[in-house]
């Protein structure tokens, strides 16, 4: 067996409400493949746990009303596409605005992006 080798990535961490998640999935597949070290359509779910948030004055929040206290189930959702390459820069931003912003149910979705690397065989 060899061993493994390190790929620098981007890592997109979404978070979405259960009943949203498969059509925020098909909605980044519908913009960008995810094809990077010879897979496709590779992402990660984790178990629902729960999001919190108070939408402040001016905000026309999607559930729950100025001032109160939401907390509603949600699922993290990851994928990486790789950094470093010719175009990277626009390939993320097209799936974290045509993929993510245009398929999240939310306002102001939870989407972290971190530069890291990835190790595959």
């Amino acid at each position: 067996m060899s061993g493994l080798r390190l790929h620098r990535v981007y890592r997109v961490t979404v978070f979405v409400p259960p009943a949203h998640l498969q059509a925020l999935k098909r909605g980044i597949l519908a913009v960008d493949d995810l094809a990077a070290g010879g897979y496709a359509h590779g992402m990660w779910e984790s178990a629902p746990g729960r999001e919190q948030f108070r939408a402040l004055p001016g905000t026309a929040s999607v559930v729950g009303e100025v001032g109160e206290l939401v907390s509603e189930p949600s699922v993290r959702l990851e994928f990486c596409l790789p950094r470093g390459v010719p175009g990277d820069r626009a390939r993320l931003q097209h799936v974290l605005d045509q993929g993510i912003a245009a398929h999240h149910p939310w306002n102001s979705p939870a989407v972290f992006v971190e530069a890291l690397e990835f190790a595959t065989p």
